[in-house]
């Protein structure tokens, strides 16, 4: 194939639809995969535990719903439902089918979220906008009713919560109170890694440009032969998977244990803010929404405690809710792409510097 190159930026469309098109883009997602991989043994318990792991499952709910509200452009307010769905869901397979291998019901709990969440969907051909985050909300009360309603979902236990059985995988325990950081850090991450380059090859291939297209103009899109039902569908599908993946994984691999308030309407909130703040539309943004929303807490309370000062849990709380309002709305007035456009202002300056010309 013939195509013309100027610099470092190659024209032709096989090149503009690649994931990594540009070499430093390609060595920089290298170096940090070393240095996730190197994270464990590098620092402690806390930052393994309570950072990263974490971080991680809160990125991987952003990419869901970015699929479906930064690239497909419908907005939700069940995040934290669907994540319940999964969380639920792996549980009870869990539970019924011990000796199957957890991994593999974290994955089936994703499916199972995928169809639930696209029974929710079915109203997106007829509203859109404000109303359909209506019906998303409903969704999340409806969802969050069922979890304290139906023993079922939770084999009847007294107290209504998940109890986090001990399961192993090649020798070593990855769920259960015993099972390491290290562990369980490792498995997250390479849910996450692998999650992200499948949704990284969706939103690049004829699946995401449907999506987009549907975004931009739905009407357009569907003169063009693009059917909008299926594909708005498939987006919540694809975004409740996510969702479900990483509720599961955050019960199981993270907080060993959970009721149905870990799953309400805050923790939709939550992700939404993460979406907004890291850039609509962008993989990379829902990684940044997630380290500057789940880690600003932390900063804020570790700061004044290396200077001797130490906060009270209220008071950061107060803070952190104070501070992400102020972004929120600094970014959708300055820069509604959000953190992931500011990035790629930062590398295009860097890639021609010192030539700005």
């Amino acid at each position: 194939m013939l195509y013309r190159e100027v610099g470092q930026f190659k024209t032709d469309y096989a090149s503009d639809q690649a994931i990594f098109p540009i070499l430093q883009d390609r060595i920089g997602i290298a170096i940090i995969l070393a240095m996730a991989l190197a994270l464990p043994f590098t620092g402690n318990d806390f930052l393994v535990n309570a950072v990263m792991i974490p971080f991680l499952i809160f990125a991987l709910a952003s990419i869901g719903l970015n699929l479906l509200t930064g690239y497909t452009g419908l907005l939700s307010l069940g995040t934290g439902g669907f994540m319940g769905v999964g969380a639920y869901a792996c549980y009870r397979l869990t539970s019924s089918f011990p000796d199957v291998n957890i991994l593999v019901w974290i994955i089936v709990s994703g499916f199972v979220t995928a169809g639930v969440g696209a029974a929710f969907g079915i109203p997106s051909l007829r509203i859109k906008g404000f109303y359909l985050a209506i019906a998303t909300l409903a969704a999340q009360f409806f969802l969050e009713w069922c979890f304290i309603r139906i023993p079922w979902l939770y084999n009847y236990n007294a107290s209504g919560a998940i109890e986090v059985p001990q399961r192993e995988l090649f020798g070593l325990i990855i769920t259960g109170p015993r099972a390491t950081a290290e562990t369980r850090y490792y498995t997250v991450l390479a849910f996450v890694v692998l999650m992200t380059w499948l949704a990284s090859n969706l939103v690049h291939g004829r699946i995401g440009r449907m999506w987009m297209a549907v975004r931009d103009m739905d009407i357009a899109a569907e003169l063009m032969g693009i059917r909008l039902l299926p594909t708005k569908l498939l987006a919540f599908a694809v975004s409740s998977f996510y969702c479900g993946v990483a509720g599961a994984l955050m019960v199981f691999l993270w907080y060993g244990g959970a009721e149905a308030s870990a799953f309400n309407i805050n923790q939709s909130f939550t992700v939404l803010f993460m979406v907004i703040i890291g850039g609509l539309g962008s993989l990379l943004g829902s990684f940044l929404g997630a380290a500057l929303i789940y880690i600003l807490p932390i900063v804020v309370r570790l700061i004044p405690e290396s200077l001797g000062l130490p906060l009270h849990a209220d008071t950061v709380e107060h803070i952190t809710y104070m501070t992400v309002g102020v972004l929120i709305i600094v970014f959708l007035v300055g820069e509604p792409a959000g953190l992931a456009r500011l990035w790629q202002i930062g590398k295009q300056k860097l890639r021609v510097w010192p030539f700005p010309y």
